[in-house]
């Protein structure tokens, strides 16, 4: 994904993959947030992204590393969308049609989010993204693997 184009979304997983313990998406997330702090790739979050990093480490009783990593994401991601009244209309629509399908309620929101503001791509490692139209997953194992090929 090359600068100029419009930013991807970029999933909750793939900081707390790039942060966390030893696990087959750690490098792989950890190159994709290294493309991003280089300019190489565009990405935008939303506002649920924080939430969820701040409740995933709250969860764990690791309320330092949840203010570090929400801290320093914003940072790196500057353009944060917030959750808008219209965005919370679509995702119930989206919940309605998605959830009998598997599609979490917190990822029917970033759906929502990027409809709302014409974003087509996510960052995820999560495939239920796949189901959503309109909506192109990236999965930073695939991208990081084709990174990895020499050019022809």
């Amino acid at each position: 994904m090359n600068p100029t184009t419009p930013p991807a979304l970029l999933d909750t997983a793939i900081p707390m993959y790039a942060a966390g313990t030893s696990h087959s998406y750690r490098a792989p997330c950890q190159w994709v947030m290294t493309e991003i702090a280089n300019g190489q790739m565009t990405a935008a979050i939303d506002a649920e992204v924080i939430q969820e990093i701040l409740h995933r480490y709250g969860s764990l009783g690791r309320h330092a590393d949840a203010v570090s990593l929400a801290n320093n994401l914003m940072i790196l991601v500057p353009q944060i969308y917030p959750i808008t009244a219209a965005d919370v209309q679509i995702a119930v629509s989206l919940f309605h049609q998605y959830a009998p399908q598997g599609v979490k309620s917190r990822d029917i929101v970033h759906a929502a989010v990027m409809q709302n503001n014409g974003l087509t791509h996510i960052i995820s490692t999560d495939v239920h993204f796949d189901r959503i139209a309109g909506i192109t997953r990236l999965d930073p194992l695939t991208l990081y693997q084709q990174a990895q090929k020499p050019s022809p």
